[in-house]
């Protein structure tokens, strides 16, 4: 892992350095384009996306009817409050509820996934009664004071101390029943649960543990609420992450890959929950925007026609046993469902992802210090899949194939055997 390639701080990098506000840390290359699968970035290196703007791009980066649609929408109108009614949102919103669980048919319409879950915070507590709330421990919910509230990992919640109230919210440990039936009583709103954790590594609810958190919820008069921000959408191998375990919840947050890469959120509940609101109880300036909504409705009606369900299926199937099939001492163990894949590896994941970057081309994310995780778009061939285990099992060997091509032409030059005009290249 040694013979990264450097960059030379562009004006670009330089000005994003100087001007941001440092809170998110930077890789050193800046992107400029991307389609399909793969990206590139100003000195026009490719690369395989296998981070999709953190489980944003499903359907790919500028696919071509997403494109269409936002530049038809441009020209029309691009902002709408919702007190205002709009075709490109009443159609947006019959394409969602098309392919949502049945009775999940009233939607509050947001700008992220952070904003849904806000959103799902306070009709629970509209729809109950009740204030109390049980979350699951290495659960990530989001970054705003309230939706920090339901997020276990303690590094996201200290530095804002007693700012986030979450005396009112239990954890338990994720898969444990007993805990989960100890924990739900005639206090609880709702239960929040991802059916696969992406920031606790990449780790799928089991099917029981699913079906006893429906059973339970319904026992105490508590809502049970999904988290398919990053599970939504296809990624999973279905429409939704839910439809694996037979499940239907009272609400589910939504963002992510929902626009196609535009911003874009929802709560979708059911009427009960939705009715129990009062009028204005909940808000917001740019929720349900024509721009945004004519980029929901081109990628949902995409998924559908390229099937791109299935494609996760059946691309994620491959790429675990691809995984699955590398020799290396370092893994501990492949998990996932379709393209929400994790590697647990028996030492720090940070170090590989770097090497991924730096001397492979291939970009991915970390979910726990252990965890290598691959969210790639649905789009993805399997010749990049195979592109990208291929130079997964290299840098778990340590093997550099750039930093050996570099030795390679010094000693041919050396010996007196490089061909005229070839030199010894570094990026």
């Amino acid at each position: 892992m040694t013979g990264a390639p450097t960059h030379p701080q562009s004006k670009w990098l330089e000005a994003e350095l100087k001007y941001d506000s440092r809170v998110v840390g930077k890789h050193e290359v800046v992107m400029t384009r991307g389609l399909g699968a793969t990206v590139w970035d100003e000195s026009g290196r490719s690369y395989i996306d296998c981070v999709a703007g953190y489980g944003v791009a499903n359907v790919g980066h500028s696919h071509p009817d997403v494109v269409r649609a936002i530049k038809e929408q441009v020209d029309r109108l691009i902002v709408m409050p919702q007190s205002l009614p709009n075709d490109k949102r009443a159609e947006f919103l019959s394409e969602l509820v098309s392919v949502t669980p049945a009775g999940l048919d009233r939607v509050f319409l947001c700008n992220s996934g952070t904003e849904a879950m806000e959103a799902a915070k306070k009709f629970a507590i509209t729809g109950t009664g009740r204030k109390r709330f049980v979350s699951m421990k290495r659960g990530f919910s989001g970054r705003s004071l309230g939706a920090l509230a339901f997020t276990w990992e303690p590094k996201y919640r200290e530095p804002f101390g007693d700012a986030v109230d979450n005396r009112n919210v239990d954890f338990v440990t994720y898969g444990n029943i007993e805990e989960l039936r100890a924990a739900v009583t005639s206090d609880t709103a709702a239960v929040i649960l991802e059916a696969v954790q992406g920031e606790g590594g990449v780790r799928p609810a089991t099917l029981e543990f699913m079906q006893e958190a429906r059973r339970i919820t319904q026992e105490k008069g508590a809502l049970l609420i999904l988290d398919e921000i990053q599970t939504g959408f296809c990624r999973t191998g279905k429409f939704f992450a839910a439809e694996h375990y037979g499940v239907v919840p009272d609400g589910m947050t939504l963002a992510k890959a929902m626009g196609g890469g535009i911003p874009i959120g929802a709560f979708v509940m059911t009427q009960e929950v939705a009715d129990r609101m009062p009028a204005g109880g909940h808000g917001g300036t740019f929720g349900g925007n024509p721009l945004a909504m004519a980029a929901g409705v081109a990628t949902i009606r995409a998924m559908k026609r390229e099937g791109m369900a299935e494609q996760a299926r059946e691309k994620g199937e491959y790429f675990m046993e691809r995984l699955r099939a590398i020799q290396s001492p370092k893994i501990r163990e492949v998990r996932g469902l379709g393209l929400m894949i994790g590697v647990e590896l028996k030492e720090k994941s940070a170090p590989y992802i770097h090497a991924l970057e730096h001397d492979e081309g291939v970009l991915a994310l970390q979910a726990t210090p252990l965890v290598v995780r691959f969210l790639p778009p649905v789009t993805i061939s399997r010749e990049q899949i195979d592109a990208v285990v291929a130079a997964f099992e290299r840098v778990l060997s340590g093997v550099n194939p750039r930093a050996e091509r570099q030795a390679q032409l010094a000693a041919q030059a050396a010996a007196g055997e490089t061909a005229q005009g070839e030199a010894i290249q570094t990026e």
